[in-house]
């Protein structure tokens, strides 16, 4: 019987799957790892390397140094993959993780990446100190159903429908107390679950716009080269 050649495609993490000494095999064994966290730490202007691999944890929680951090080791074991003759048909990320297959597609090199997710990460997480935010996962009812809680909501604050992870699987995202309601009334709606989410601010909702602003103005002059492989977007 002939084999048939089974297609892939990478997908690269977003925030929350950061964990302490991640990495730290990659540039203890490859001279590829050591060269992009060498990098890293001269792009970033701190010793992200030993945030990486030694924390403390929650150093590497918070969100200007977590962004970085995944998207420095996601793009390693990117790059390690291509050189050992892999190649995916496709590439996708979620949220931050979209960076990641960018630079893996060679969209944009690695360094210019790592700037843009420093700049992200910092005013994000500025944003987050300045406007208490919450995320949540509404798991067991219509994505619909989730789209109409957040707004029937009439209180003080904001919250919104942030991420589509799956059918029957949304994550909201705004104020505390608004973000409280959702799943209360989820609940009541029928949700299978409602998990709060371990997060230090109201990611993908309207609390974020002036992360948003302060971004802008390097998206606009960045230049971005064919890729290599498509590219599945978060955003149609």
């Amino acid at each position: 019987m002939g084999s048939t050649l089974m297609k892939s495609a990478w997908l690269f993490p977003g925030q929350a799957s950061q964990n302490v000494g991640m990495g730290k095999d990659i540039f203890d064994h490859t001279d590829l790892g050591k060269h992009y966290f060498e990098s890293a730490n001269d792009i970033m202007e701190c010793d992200i390397q030993s945030i990486i691999f030694n924390g403390p944890e929650e150093k590497l929680k918070q969100t200007q140094y977590t962004q970085p951090a995944i998207y420095i080791v996601s793009v390693i074991l990117g790059e390690l993959l291509k050189a050992k003759g892999f190649s995916p048909n496709a590439v996708a990320g979620h949220s931050l993780g979209e960076y990641s297959s960018l630079s893996v597609a060679n969209a944009f090199d690695f360094e210019i990446g790592l700037s843009l997710v420093k700049i992200r990460a910092e005013n994000m997480a500025k944003a987050g100190a300045a406007q208490e935010g919450a995320m949540a996962a509404i798991i067991g009812i219509k994505d619909e159903t989730v789209s109409e809680l957040c707004s029937d909501y009439s209180g003080n604050g904001v919250v919104v429908p942030a991420n589509y992870n799956s059918p029957g699987q949304v994550v909201i995202s705004g104020s505390p107390e608004a973000v409280k309601f959702v799943m209360d009334s989820a609940k009541e709606s029928g949700a299978r679950m409602t998990v709060q989410l371990n997060v230090s601010g109201a990611f993908h909702s309207p609390l974020m716009a002036p992360a948003r602003e302060a971004l802008a103005d390097s998206l606009d002059s960045l230049e971005i080269s064919d890729s290599l492989f498509p590219i599945f977007t978060n955003v149609d």
